[in-house]
């Protein structure tokens, strides 16, 4: 493709194509995909919301309180953002 036609596509709202979980494997690996992007989206909520946060006091255990609130938040936004499903689609396709 193209530069021009990867713009025009993401000016569109491009869709990928939605995944098949058909197998245990499919199944396994998407949770695993989906771990990863948890994973990548709580390093960014620890790196954007460091000593800025005013969600918590400031006390003994604030650091502890963050670290817990972006871990639940990163588990409840995996597979929202696409990483994983991008994810799942190369390993599928290259494992063949």
């Amino acid at each position: 493709m193209f530069k021009n036609d990867i713009n025009s596509l993401a000016l569109m709202g491009y869709q990928a194509p939605k995944i098949e979980i058909n197998t245990k494997e499919d199944r396994l690996l998407k949770e695993q995909t989906d771990n990863f992007e948890a994973f990548f989206v709580k390093q960014v909520l620890d790196i954007a919301l460091k000593d800025k946060s005013t969600l918590f006091p400031k006390d003994s255990g604030d650091k502890i309180y963050q670290s817990m609130y972006n871990d639940t938040m990163s588990q409840e936004f995996s597979g929202s953002f696409g990483f994983s499903e991008l994810l799942f689609n190369f390993l599928k396709e290259n494992a063949k």
